[in-house]
């Protein structure tokens, strides 16, 4: 503790030495982990229930610690390769001409970017940690509060959420925050022979690639493992055996419930601790950019603004949550106590957005910038409360897609399939369209700005868009509440089943898992839209490194030249190539479950009767060991296809004598595989999220109920949805960030 606190003070201090905002947003980031430590308390205080409730938690805890114990040092050895090629790239690079000015070498830059590299990696291994940690101790005393109530459990699965969620969004700002105060304080900034403050920002994105690395591999093995559990428990549990969800005679009951841990609370984790790290450090860029551009001599209030609004985001959720009452003396649909607290953060958000733009953003030169840049936040505020009615309106059983979903269930296996793919489909085209309309709107409010270059050109447009992306993050802390308020409620259903708990509490559980269904759809719908806004500011700060390196303007990429455009077709198919692979590693690790849940109830026939005990060991330890094993392959294609495609036409640019053909060919491989990308997670998220729904509204007594041919075809879909839903689509979400950040890293080595 003393360490720590000395620790905490020496960066304090070097935080106010860098402006007085770093200070503050400092401060701030310690009293969100303060509070976030304070609901933990708060969690672990609850009663954890029944001796059976404590055995099934127990097994749970245990299997999930164990494989997060495994995949985090595959992903360390992994990390540390990476490492050490970034430090030989950059040791070998050129640097920028201000680089060269300030006497920066080669190896400081090598240094400085690995250790950069190094710690976003850990930070978004603990982030990850943090919301399996939670997640495991947070399910029994959901169960156990289930017994007194709905409110109740509610209650607790969010307040553990929220501990999770301010954690993972503190930290990330935090880990900027700090990074940003030692560059300035090594390189003297704001001294008459240290580097210009402009330049600190380009040195962070080693940050914002290490967190997408271990996010990746985090979503991938976590991915395989929870869907190759549950696709294995359904498929002989549910339709051969006609046993209940969760029932304790499935051998592979107790590897479904590790794989909502390490699946959705982990790696969920590690993906929103990225997509905030690659959002802030493409926005300073970004922002360090046009203040440059437009001869702003003070650019500190655009820098740290993102770092402003994440440090809001923390403020805002907390109050969202703590909105929300330990009892009712009144029976309310769960999702709209959920999103009464979502509209208490967002009203706080659009008031304090208003604040620090009027406090950061404007200047004697252009005194009425903030007001546009203040629009352009309201936009992004807009498409992220818009989002999250479309992911609703397709995935929550109370609206007519997934209803018609459970209708063609009725007439088989093959009807609903149909059914699933054509709503999934039909629900990428509202999301597009307001992607489409947030990203023209904010980037033209950012352009009357009035900010101007020295020819008088407006250049405000791309920092405008950067403004709307941090709208739509402003709550992002809240949403990652609810997001790891589904899991939870799941885990806690499980626990409630295997330990046969009454009826009444078993329905509270149902319910509770339904909404947790939603709100994980919605979080992906709102995942998948900051990510394809984050992929527009990253796009563009590569195409400003490009040029800062170069010194020569970089704007434009023209796809009419063939090489760029072959270049960009093969960014749209590692979008289905990485989706296809990481669906079959689903299919061949599920094969395994099927065929050793089979052997069990073969080889034991006293299961079926409880006379027998399954090995639920056995299945854990085949799902942990298949996850492992299969993560690699895809996540190795995600990494080197960006390397390979920028030095391959790097190479054929010298040798037919076209300019900077490497870069170029990258941001075509970018741009298209972002397009691809944002619709195929899209139709994965939402098809996954209303078959899964479907089969939950047919469960309610709908078409048959439980046990029902509607009920069996509902399950088949279910089956199909569950690899797309929690494997694809969320690892295509890092897919696209990452993808940026690690052309942001590796782009000297596509220069000629």
């Amino acid at each position: 503790m003393t360490i720590a606190g000395a620790f905490t003070f020496v960066m304090f201090v070097l935080a106010c030495r860098t402006s007085w905002t770093a200070g503050l947003v400092f401060l701030a980031c310690v009293g969100s982990l303060g509070f976030a430590g304070h609901l933990a308390r708060w969690t672990l205080a609850i009663d954890e229930g029944s001796a059976d409730m404590r055995a099934v938690s127990d097994a749970i805890r245990d299997g999930a610690d164990g494989f997060f114990a495994t995949q985090y040092g595959l992903i360390s050895r992994l990390a540390g390769v990476t490492a050490v090629v970034i430090f030989f790239v950059y040791l070998f690079r050129a640097t920028t001409p201000e680089q060269q000015e300030a006497g920066v070498s080669a190896f400081t830059m090598a240094m400085l970017t690995t250790v950069s590299f190094v710690s976003g990696a850990l930070c978004s291994g603990v982030s990850g940690y943090v919301g399996m940690w939670v997640s495991v101790r947070a399910n029994v005393r959901v169960a156990s509060s289930a017994r007194q109530g709905a409110r109740e459990a509610l209650t607790v699965a969010l307040r553990a959420g929220g501990f999770a969620a301010l954690t993972v969004v503190g930290m990330t700002v935090l880990g900027v925050t700090i990074l940003f105060s030692i560059f300035s304080w090594l390189f003297s900034v704001g001294s008459p022979n240290g580097m210009s403050l402009h330049e600190i920002p380009l040195m962070l994105v080693g940050y914002g690639f290490g967190a997408s690395f271990v996010a990746l591999f985090a979503q991938l093995g976590g991915g395989i493992y929870t869907k190759a559990a549950d696709v294995g428990a359904d498929l002989v549990g549910k339709v051969e055996q006609g046993i209940p969800e969760d029932d304790p005679r499935n051998p592979a009951v107790i590897a479904d419930l590790v794989g909502d841990n390490v699946g959705d609370c982990s790696a969920r984790g590690a993906d929103l601790f990225e997509s905030i790290a690659a959002e802030v450090i493409s926005a300073m860029i970004l922002g360090a950019t046009m203040a440059k551009n437009a001869g702003i001599e003070d650019a500190t209030g655009f820098i740290m603004f993102p770092l402003v609004i994440h440090a809001m985001d923390c403020i805002v959720s907390a109050c969202g949550i703590m909105s929300i009452s330990e009892t009712s003396n009144r029976r309310e649909d769960p999702y709209k106590v959920l999103k009464g607290g979502y509209n208490v953060a967002i009203s706080l958000a659009i008031v304090g957005f208003g604040f620090a733009c009027r406090i950061m953003l404007m200047t004697e030169k252009h005194p009425y910038a903030w007001w546009w840049f203040y629009m352009c936040g309201l936009i992004g505020i807009a498409c992220a409360y818009t989002f999250v009615f479309i992911a609703q309106y397709y995935t929550d059983y109370k609206f007519m897609p997934v209803r018609l979903i459970a209708e063609a269930s009725t007439t088989g296996h093959g009807t609903n399939i149909i059914a699933g793919v054509g709503v999934g489909m039909e629900s990428t085209a509202a999301p597009v369209i307001v992607i489409s309309m947030a990203v023209i709107s904010a980037y033209w409010c950012g352009n009357y700005s009035g900010i101007t270059n020295t020819a008088g050109q407006p250049i405000g447009g791309l920092f405008g868009t950067a403004v709307a992306t941090m709208g739509m993050l402003s709550t992002a802390a809240y949403v990652l509440t609810m997001d790891v308020f589904g899991p939870i409620a799941d885990n806690a259903g499980g626990i409630v089943e295997m330990s046969d708990q009454p009826e009444s509490v078993r329905d509270i559980c149902d319910e509770l898992d339904a909404v947790g269904n939603t709100t994980k759809a919605t979080t992906k719908g709102y995942a998948i839209g900051s990510a394809a806004l984050a992929s527009f500011l990253l796009f563009s700060a590569y195409m400003d490194e490009v040029s800062a390196f170069t010194g020569k303007p970089f704007n434009q990429v023209d796809i009419a030249i063939p090489e760029v455009f072959i270049g960009g077709l093969l960014g749209s198919a590692l979008v289905y190539l990485f989706s296809a692979w990481s669906i079959t590693a689903v299919g061949r690790s599920a094969q395994e479950v099927v065929r050793e849940v089979r052997r069990q109830f073969a080889e034991r026939p006293g299961i079926m009767t409880y006379s027998e005990k399954p090995d639920y060991a056995r299945c854990v330890a085949i799902v942990a060991a298949s996850a492992l094993r299969e993560m690699v392959r895809p996540g190795a294609l995600a990494v080197l296809s960006p390397i390979a495609v920028g030095v391959i036409f790097k190479n054929i640019g010298y040798a037919t004598g076209q300019e900077l053909l490497g870069a170029k060919a990258v941001a075509a491989f970018l741009m298209f595989a972002t397009v691809a990308g944002i619709l195929m997670a899209l139709f994965l998220n939402t098809a996954g999220g209303a078959w899964d729904n479907a089969k939950k509204y047919i469960e309610t007594g709908a078409h048959g109920g439980k046990g029902s041919e509607a009920h069996k075809a509902a399950v088949s879909g279910d089956t199909v949805g569950d690899p797309f839903k929690d494997t694809a689509g969320p690892s295509i979400h890092v897919l696209i960030k990452m993808l940026a950040t690690i052309t942001l890293v590796m782009a000297p080595m596509f220069l000629d």
